[in-house]
């Protein structure tokens, strides 16, 4: 297969191409914002794109005639997007659009969109399925509705996976709630976390396969593609600590309310990921295997990554609270 994948030095764009080096049946265009690339491998090429550039996208894309399209480029900062909403929107909704249009010119060309729980409102039930009702309470998670409801409507050949609390390595990449969490262990002061905050973490070489899976079986609608286990923000920074030998009574507790985060999250936005599990017969891992191999990454340090980027002296952890 030909797989363009947009936003391709964020965590998970780096994973999709780790995954696909070590595989030898597709060709992959990487493309994100940055003029130049640290990625180094033969098998991969890379070409500057902004996907809210109409013009270039649907040249890039005419031009290149992907098999598939795996867009991972969003703005993904939650608070962010209730005060740049302009901007939110521009990216995560008209991105998707310009990457639409072409993709349906061509015919064949099938689209994977990343998606969020919080299209979900966290009131309204324990796990929640596929084909429960969204109902999105912050403007981040009306971008994400937005997308896959374009991405539906469009009739192009297309999948919609929702993740949630995304974690682990990658190069220069933002900060996310396992490396949050690790960061202020490492100060050795006391610090809180909510204990009123619950879903799924999701260990990003998880959706990575996921993406590439569902990209190869051009597999349409709507996914749940997160960790297996469904736990608060409290307990899991205490499994954080556990595993990286810190000390878990460190941790404080404290609730949404009191922190008074910019926008509203949906607090239990836990997920039934057995759609994805039966189809793909794949379980992503759980909160104790998901953090173990991520251990074993930052064990291995920079050879994780060399295989495919050059220049890296040390590995700079980061994401968002949300893919």
């Amino acid at each position: 297969m030909r797989i363009l994948v947009t936003g391709a030095h964020g965590l998970l764009g780096q994973k999709i191409a780790i995954i696909a080096a070590q595989e030898s049946d597709h060709e992959i265009l990487l493309t994100d914002k940055d003029r130049d690339t640290f990625f180094k491998n033969p098998r991969f090429d890379y070409q500057q794109l902004d996907i809210t550039e109409r013009g270039d996208v649907r040249s890039l894309v005419k031009n290149y005639a992907p098999d598939a399209i795996i867009n991972t480029a969003a703005i993904t900062n939650v608070d962010a997007c209730e005060t740049e909403k302009e901007l939110s929107w521009r990216v995560n909704v008209d991105g998707l659009k310009n990457l639409i249009f072409p993709a349906k010119k061509l015919g064949t060309c099938h689209v994977v969109q990343i998606s969020s729980d919080y299209v979900f409102d966290g009131r309204s039930k324990a796990a929640y399925t596929e084909t429960d009702r969204p109902n999105p309470i912050s403007y981040y998670g009306k971008t994400k509705l937005a997308a896959e409801n374009a991405l539906k409507a469009s009739g192009v050949s297309g999948a919609a996976l929702r993740t949630q609390v995304l974690y682990g390595t990658g190069y220069n990449v933002r900060p996310n709630f396992v490396t949050w969490v690790l960061s202020m262990l490492e100060k050795g002061g006391p610090f809180n976390v909510v204990t009123d905050q619950i879903g799924n973490p999701t260990f990003v070489d998880d959706l990575a396969f996921g993406c590439l899976r569902i990209a190869e079986a051009k597999a349409n609608g709507i996914y749940h593609v997160s960790g297996s286990e469904s736990v608060s923000r409290y307990e899991f920074a205490r499994a954080i600590a556990d595993e990286y030998g810190f000390d878990p009574e460190s941790i404080g507790t404290t609730t949404s309310e009191e922190i008074g985060q910019a926008a509203n999250r949906p607090l239990n936005s836990s997920f039934s990921t057995l759609k994805f599990e039966s189809e793909f017969r794949y379980k992503p891992a759980n909160v104790q295997q998901g953090l173990a191999r991520l251990y074993q990454q930052y064990r291995e340090g920079s050879k994780h990554l060399k295989v495919l980027f050059k220049h890296i002296s040390q590995i700079e952890e980061s994401g968002s609270d949300n893919a």
